[in-house]
C-alpha cells in the first residue's frame, strides 16, 4: 500500500516538472522579443520593394519563407507597393502582421 502510494505521488511529482517545463520553453520567445524591444534593441530595417524573400523572412517577425515568397510574387505581379497597408493584399498577409512590422518596412 505504501509503495502504490509512492508510485502515486511520484508520478504526481512527475507530471508537475513536465508541464512547468513544457509552458517555460513554451514562452521564451515572447518573453525574449518583449526584452529585445524594451532594451532599446536597433531594428533592421527592410525596402518592401527591394528585399529578396530570404530577407523578408530573416527580418519580419511572422512572415516565414513561405510569406515572404507571396509577397515577393505579389510584388513581382503587380509592381512595387505603393503604400505599407497594400501590403495587407498578399495572400497570409494580415493587418496584425503589418502592424507588428511596420517600424521594420521602408518603401524607396
Amino acid at each position: 500500500m505504501m509503495n502504490r502510494m509512492l508510485s502515486i505521488d511520484l508520478a504526481r511529482m512527475l507530471f508537475a516538472v513536465v508541464t512547468l517545463v513544457t509552458v517555460s520553453f513554451t514562452a521564451l520567445p515572447s518573453v525574449a522579443q518583449q526584452a529585445d524591444d524594451q532594451q532599446g534593441v536597433e531594428i533592421t530595417q527592410v525596402d518592401l520593394n527591394s528585399a529578396d524573400a530570404e530577407t523578408l523572412a530573416t527580418v519580419l517577425k511572422g512572415v516565414g519563407i513561405s510569406k515572404a515568397r507571396a509577397i515577393v510574387s505579389y510584388r513581382t505581379q503587380y509592381g512595387p507597393f505603393a503604400s505599407l497597408d497594400e501590403l495587407t493584399e498578399v495572400k497570409g498577409i494580415g493587418v496584425s502582421i503589418l502592424e507588428r512590422n511596420r517600424d521594420r518596412l521602408v518603401l524607396r
